[in-house]
């Protein structure tokens, strides 16, 4: 298992890229999504994060959802704590959650871009020695679901994180691709 903290630089920058890759997916994020969070958004608990989407892509009317995000089994890529340590770091009381930042270090007020996440997303996964071309902002959800699937979890439960309305729409994120991956002869007890 690759640990970003050895990958990533010891940087406010690489502090930041850690809490959104792994925020982005383990809450299974759309970039929008990311980039419109408020620290107000944001409620640590004991077993994780509380993260309250305000709008999305299929939430045009604001309704909100709710992603819980527990801590992670390995403390090197939890995101929980990937998260509070850029907040921590990035001194943030109020206002955007996921920032800019200049090239002296300096964390700015306003909101990355969608654009951003897909840069940092791109960041990480050169950094951990993988085809940046291969991924998008994207990829954080997708991959999300994939792995998800792949782990055999309820679709049920997927869904809840992801905030899909139908199972149609989360079958989409099947990637056919993967199937000698899922080894279903051998869940099978063949």
């Amino acid at each position: 298992m690759i640990h970003l903290s050895d990958v990533l630089p010891k940087s406010i920058q690489g502090v930041r890229d850690k809490a959104v890759f792994l925020i982005g997916y383990a809450g299974a994020f759309r970039r929008s999504e990311l980039v419109g969070l408020d620290l107000d958004d944001v409620r640590f608990e004991p077993e994780g994060v509380r993260i309250t989407v305000r709008k999305s892509k299929t939430d045009q009317e604001g309704a909100g959802h709710t992603k819980d995000i527990n801590y992670a089994a390995h403390s090197a890529n939890c995101p929980v704590k990937a998260l509070k340590r850029w907040i921590e770091e990035a001194h943030i009381e109020s206002g955007p959650l996921f920032r800019p930042i200049n090239r002296h270090g300096q964390v700015l007020p306003q909101r990355l871009t969608a654009q951003s996440v897909a840069l940092i997303v791109k960041r990480v996964v050169k950094a951990m020695k993988l085809d940046p071309e291969q991924f998008s902002g994207h990829s954080l959800r997708a991959g999300f679901v994939t792995d998800a699937i792949k782990h055999g979890i309820q679709s049920q439960a997927i869904r809840r994180v992801t905030g899909h309305k139908s199972e149609s729409t989360l079958a989409e994120y099947f990637r056919e691709a993967d199937t000698f991956d899922y080894n279903i002869v051998a869940k099978l007890g063949l």
